[in-house]
């Protein structure tokens, strides 16, 4: 024998846990109700949950009564049920509920008057109406347990549509930045121009004025002449202050082009593997449609 590639194994294995829906077998029998053998029906349920599949049919044979059902040895009973799906008038109906691993078995006795029993020879058409009513019952057990399989499949795939929502935002904000921060590189370079001319007139303006300064006689002309320069050397303080903001400016902008540049390859793998998760939780969620479907059609 072969063994499988380990590439299909991939493909195969976010649809391994997924059963797909088995029937829903209604049959006559004898069934056992306290050691005495009659007639009734046995309805076989896939899936679904012990405790609340027995919950629903003991609500199920309850309603419209003022009956309660009694349980005794894990068998069932309800005088006086009012299923008009089977007759108008009032049955008492024997039931157990077994569990048998991967399916539970529904047995069912529908007593119509005394010792007379819903089966052949009591008519046909109570019959089928009785296998009617008990396949409606249990697809809507198996559906409920479908759907609600189906609802968590979807939120899982809603999740990670929202990681993937998350990522292109990241990215996008990213790109954004690369943009934003490359103007900002542009417009401090051209300030930086103009700045380092101010900065070089004002240095050649305080050299040309010390000269002068050098050679001034004390009075009210030389005491002006040094005020001017202290203003120029001001004027060159702010403007080399400038200088260096526009260059922090420029390499912070720079850092984080960098960044961005690095991290959004990253963000474009993480997307991809995203967008490969989304395609198989799609694939998860229609075999789940799939089979709510093909359940719906049982009758």
């Amino acid at each position: 024998m072969k063994p499988i590639p380990v590439i299909l194994l991939l493909i195969l294995s976010p649809l391994a846990g997924i059963n797909a829906q088995k029937p829903i077998i209604i049959s006559e029998d004898s069934i056992t109700i306290s050691n005495n053998r009659l007639p009734g029906f046995s309805v076989t349920i896939p899936e679904v949950e012990y405790e609340k599949t027995l919950k629903n049919w003991i609500k199920e044979i309850q309603t419209g009564t003022k009956s309660d059902v009694v349980t005794e040895g894990g068998e069932m009973s309800i005088f006086g049920a009012i299923i008009k799906s089977i007759t108008e008038n009032p049955v008492n109906i024997y039931s157990k509920l077994i569990d048998r691993d991967t399916v539970l078995n529904l047995q069912i006795v529908i007593e119509l008057k005394k010792d007379q029993y819903v089966e052949r020879a009591s008519g046909e058409a109570e019959v089928a109406k009785s296998k009617t009513y008990l396949m409606n019952f249990a697809k809507t057990q198996y559906l409920e347990l479908v759907s609600e399989q189906l609802k968590t499949e979807e939120n899982k795939l809603k999740d990670i549509e929202k990681e993937l929502g998350s990522l292109e935002k990241d990215q996008s904000g990213m790109e954004k930045s690369i943009r934003s921060n490359n103007k900002v590189i542009t417009a401090e370079k051209e300030r930086l121009i103009v700045l380092n001319n101010e900065l070089t007139t004002v240095s050649a303006a305080i050299i040309e004025h010390n000269s002068q300064l050098s050679v001034m006689e004390p009075g009210d002309e030389r005491d002006e002449k040094i005020k001017y320069i202290k203003d120029l050397e001001k004027q060159k303080k702010k403007t080399t202050k400038a200088i260096s903001s526009s260059e922090n400016k420029i390499s912070k902008a720079d850092r984080s082009i960098n960044d961005a540049t690095r991290a959004i390859p990253k963000i474009d793998n993480t997307q991809e593997r995203t967008r490969s998760r989304i395609s198989d939780q799609e694939a998860v969620v229609q075999k789940y449609i799939d089979k709510l479907n093909a359940i719906k059609a049982y009758k």
